[in-house]
């Protein structure tokens, strides 16, 4: 698996991608010693029977890749037909979001209040909020270079650049913005579990505050106040358009509260 792993970083995975990848394949291969077309369709009904649709797909990719790296010669696995939701589930609110932030300023938690921000105000994902220096908020946006090796621009919006500097004034410029324990970049695992505790404080439901919600959140209101869907799908580092789409719905509780708006008959 060494050499595999090798193979997917040179073709430029992110690391996370690479460890879910050469999981998957150990999955196969510990299943089956001899690889046929049989034995590979047999893998895909365990998959979509013992996994949610999501991670079954991830897995059948995976072991695609695996499959181009050995040189297979057979058939290659068909991923599944996840069936989108027509709304918007558990996706934190912009009054939950200025709940958590206003409990953050009153108590003076700068740290957790900025994490909160950016995520909210960058459309970044977790993992790119970890590169984020204090050098990029001098220069106002972070440059990140994609698994297909394309440049997405993650723009530091002016206002939340002036109040980074203010309450954070002295950062070395390669500092990570957001330092652990350790002086590292903090995990994404630190990100998630710390927003949970920031719920909990603040009387916010913790299932709707993650950092893949605070995503939902800057496109929602985004696209709210600038329908340009072409615009977004760059900022959000979509290749297609279509999956920008999923952002234009409403949450089942806004969906609701329309309904029974409009209908009065």
């Amino acid at each position: 698996m060494e050499q595999f792993t090798n193979y997917l970083l040179l073709k430029g995975y992110a690391n996370n991608t690479v460890d879910s990848y050469v999981f998957a394949a150990k999955q196969l291969i510990t299943r089956y010693t001899t690889l046929t077309d049989r034995s590979l369709l047999e893998h895909k009904e365990w998959l979509v029977s013992s996994f949610a649709p999501k991670t079954a797909n991830n897995r059948i990719g995976a072991v695609n890749t695996y499959l181009d790296y050995i040189g297979y010669e057979g058939l290659r696995l068909r991923g599944i037909r996840v069936q989108q939701k027509p709304y918007l589930d558990k996706v934190i609110s912009n009054e939950q979001y200025s709940a958590i932030c206003r409990g953050l300023k009153d108590d003076g938690d700068w740290f957790w209040y900025l994490v909160v921000r950016y995520l909210a105000c960058t459309g970044a994902r977790v993992s790119e909020l970890r590169k984020f220096t204090f050098a990029h908020v001098h220069e106002g946006h972070v440059d990140i270079i994609s698994k297909g090796q394309k440049l997405r621009r993650i723009w530091i919006p002016e206002k939340l650049q002036e109040r980074t500097l203010e309450l954070r004034p002295d950062g070395v410029d390669d500092a990570p913005l957001f330092p652990g324990p350790t002086g590292d970049a903090i995990t994404q695992r630190g990100i998630a579990l710390g927003l949970k505790r920031i719920a909990r404080r603040y009387g916010v439901d913790p299932d709707v505050v993650y950092p893949h919600s605070f995503r939902h959140l800057f496109a929602k209101n985004f696209i709210a106040r600038d329908p340009d869907i072409a615009l977004l799908a760059d900022l959000m580092g979509h290749e297609s358009i279509e999956t920008t789409r999923i952002y234009l719905r409403r949450t089942a509780d806004e969906q609701r509260a329309a309904v029974d708006r409009a209908i009065d008959w």
